[in-house]
C-alpha cells in the first residue's frame, strides 16, 4: 500500500492530501494563537457578495464582473477560503487516488499522470462547489454583524507579527464592536514613524490591501 502511495502515478494526489494535512494543521494552530490562517487570508480580499445571481452562461460571461461571479460560484465570500482549499485539495488528491487504484486493479496499468491529474481537476471542481455550500449553511449569516472594511478607518489595531515601517508592512489584528476579529497588513502614515510587536495604532487610510497607520497616543482609545 505504501508504494501504491509513493509510485510516481499518484505523486500529484499524494502532495495534494499532504498540503491539505498541513494546511489544516496551520489553521488549527493559528487558530488556537488567535489568528486564524482563514481570517488572514479573507482580511485581505476583496469584499464579495455572497448571493450574487451567478450565470456561467450569460451573455456577460466575460464581462467585467466574471472575476468577481467565479469567486462567488466557488463560494468564496461565503466560506473561508483556507476551507475551501482543503475540499479542493481533498477532492482532488482522493479522486486521483481512486482513479489510479481502479485502473490498476482493472486494466493492470495506471492512467498516465497527465490525464489523471486533468480528471482529477475536474472532479474536484463541482467537490468544492457542492461541499462549499454545505459548509455555508454553517457560517455565521446575520448580516447584523457585518463590517465593512470602509468602517475600519479610525479604529485601533494592535500589531501582531512583525515590525511596521513605511515600505514594509506589518501583520495586525483589529476587534470590531461585534466582537469579530480581522487581520490586516498594515504600515505607518509617517516616514519617521515605525511600530514593534504588540503596539498599538490607529487606521488613518488604506492604499490597496495595505492600512496607513498613525501613533496611538490617547489611553481612552486603547482601553
Amino acid at each position: 500500500m505504501v508504494d501504491f502511495f509513493l509510485s510516481p502515478a499518484n505523486t500529484p494526489f499524494t502532495i495534494a492530501l499532504g498540503l491539505m494535512i498541513s494546511f489544516t494543521l496551520i489553521e488549527v494552530v493559528t487558530a488556537s494563537m488567535g489568528m486564524g490562517l482563514s481570517d488572514m487570508i479573507d482580511s485581505m480580499l476583496p469584499e464579495i457578495d455572497a448571493d450574487i445571481d451567478l450565470d456561467m452562461d450569460g451573455a456577460d460571461a466575460s464581462g467585467p464582473g466574471s472575476v468577481t461571479k467565479l469567486l462567488a460560484w466557488f463560494r468564496i465570500g461565503e466560506v473561508p477560503v483556507v476551507m475551501l482549499l482543503i475540499v479542493f485539495l481533498t477532492g482532488f488528491g482522493l479522486s486521483g487516488l481512486i482513479l489510479q487504484y481502479l485502473a490498476v486493479s482493472i486494466i493492470q496499468m495506471a492512467v498516465p499522470v497527465s490525464l489523471a491529474a486533468l480528471a482529477a481537476f475536474l472532479t474536484a471542481i463541482p467537490i468544492v462547489r457542492i461541499c462549499g455550500g454545505v459548509l455555508g449553511k454553517f457560517m455565521p449569516k446575520d448580516e447584523t454583524y457585518a463590517v465593512s472594511e470602509k468602517s475600519f478607518q479610525g479604529k485601533v489595531v494592535t500589531i501582531t507579527l512583525g515590525e511596521a515601517r513605511v515600505g514594509k508592512p506589518a501583520q495586525a489584528k483589529l476587534t470590531d464592536q461585534h466582537g469579530q476579529t480581522h487581520y490586516m497588513m498594515v504600515e505607518p502614515d509617517e516616514d519617521n514613524q515605525q511600530f514593534a510587536q504588540g503596539d498599538k495604532a490607529i487606521i488613518v487610510g488604506q492604499a490597496g490591501a495595505i492600512y496607513k497607520i498613525i501613533g496611538c497616543t490617547s489611553a481612552a482609545l486603547t482601553d
